[in-house]
């Protein structure tokens, strides 16, 4: 029994009581809200980790992306980003591995998560068939299910699964109205496929096939994005729309086959779009959970899109966007480091936690609060404790030279703090 097919029956599984205590929300308003669609919990039936609920009510969260490409594939520096992924706030990775090593990569992903996994099961589809000297448009629905089914029994929590990427949707961008066509991996590889062998989207025609899977062992679908805009010019286009309706009517099947959903969402939005791309999400997907990466309200942030995607995803996260995957200092440049990925987090982080400021006001405010009475009182280490990144914020004040003093290096002895505690009043 799925979680979702219990919350339909009244049945509060031990998963829900975990969230409900952590998160602290109503048991019984959080079973509801699994039961319409609303939230989800991410975890393999075979996977030995702690829950994660998504979707509404529940806090932000945020995914960290990790993975080889075939130019680095490096296995211990994946387990070391996880290892940082985890120690600054991700509440789920994704291994988006390619290469030789894609299989083996995942396998010790698993091994060493303790929070939720995701992958993108068509990418070790196209690596399989370039082994065996195939190309995509090779590709079966027998391929792909027996790629889906040997994730799932390893344990992997979510599957980006691109089965909204039409024929119709894929015209759009042909009509070449796009800057930037397609810039998802998993959408690119569909599109090929597609305009190679004349058929619609095999993981469109076969998504009952792809249900049975996920029901079997609970994996929750995201249905990804493959139209999703990567320039801001693109955004909200067509094509997106299209295959976001299409998204809209995949997420009802999967509620009715009594597997757990979430949709995918863009990409590069400019500011002033990015409100109406959440409320057009809940409006055609039913309220169901909205993953998004970014957005990244600009495309001329090379180097610092982490910056770019925090901004979107604070502002997109406090209008009832629900998953937020981060986005590095590297995006658009080279594979991350593990310092990329720290700085990916930790932004993301900050976005999530403002977005809570907004929807939970009081709850997530605590924290603030907590960190405003230290500043009062001067107390640094209960500052540092507060912080995002403790160690940073530690090597900084040390770094200024007056570490052992109650004010900081800005302001001296005429700190404003220290002057108006003086007073005594």
């Amino acid at each position: 029994m799925t979680q979702l097919e219990a919350a339909k029956k009244g049945i509060i599984t031990e998963e829900m009581k975990f969230i409900a205590e952590k998160e602290e929300v109503d048991i019984n308003e959080l079973m509801n809200n699994i039961a319409n669609g609303k939230v989800i919990i991410l975890k393999n039936k075979f996977h030995n980790i702690k829950p994660v609920g998504v979707g509404k009510g529940l806090s932000t969260k945020i995914n960290a992306n990790i993975g080889t490409s075939p130019e680095k594939m490096k296995i211990d520096e994946e387990i070391e980003k996880l290892k940082i992924a985890e120690k600054y706030g991700a509440d789920t990775i994704m291994d988006l591995s390619l290469g030789a090593v894609l299989n083996e990569v995942r396998k010790k992903v698993l091994e060493h998560s303790n929070i939720p996994v995701g992958t993108v099961p068509i990418y070790q589809v196209g690596f399989t068939l370039s082994k065996n000297k195939k190309k995509i448009e090779d590709m079966r629905i027998k391929d792909f299910l027996f790629v889906l089914e040997e994730q799932a029994k390893e344990g992997v929590d979510f599957f980006t699964i691109h089965a909204g990427v039409t024929r119709s949707a894929w015209n759009h961008i042909k009509d070449k109205t796009r800057i930037l066509d397609v810039v998802s991996r998993g959408g690119s590889m569909l599109c090929l496929w597609m305009e190679r062998n004349k058929e619609e989207n095999l993981l469109l025609t076969h998504f009952d096939k792809i249900l049975e899977i996920c029901y079997k062992y609970d994996v929750v679908i995201s249905l990804g994005d493959g139209m999703r805009p990567g320039a801001t010019n693109d955004a909200s286009d067509r094509a997106q729309i299209e295959e976001l309706i299409t998204l809209g009517k995949l997420a009802k099947l999967a509620r009715e086959a009594n597997v757990q959903v979430m949709i995918e969402g863009p990409g590069h939005v400019p500011l002033d779009q990015v409100v109406s791309n959440i409320e057009l999400e809940k409006s055609l997907c039913d309220g169901a959970p909205f993953y998004i990466l970014g957005p990244l309200v600009t495309d001329i942030a090379l180097g610092y899109d982490h910056i770019a995607s925090a901004i979107g995803g604070a502002l997109a996260a406090s209008v009832g966007a629900d998953f937020l995957c981060y986005v590095t200092p590297s995006e658009h440049l080279c594979l991350p480091d593990i310092e990329d990925v720290k700085q990916g987090v930790i932004a993301s982080k900050i976005a999530a936690h403002a977005a809570d400021m907004v929807k939970y006001k009081d709850k997530a405010r605590k924290i603030d609060n907590e960190m405003s009475i230290a500043r009062k009182n001067l107390d640094w280490e209960k500052m540092f404790s507060l912080s995002f990144d403790p160690e940073n914020a530690r090597k900084r004040r040390e770094q200024s030279g007056v570490s052992g003093k109650n004010y900081c290096s800005m302001c001296g002895e005429f700190c404003s703090v220290k002057a108006i505690n003086e007073l005594e009043l």
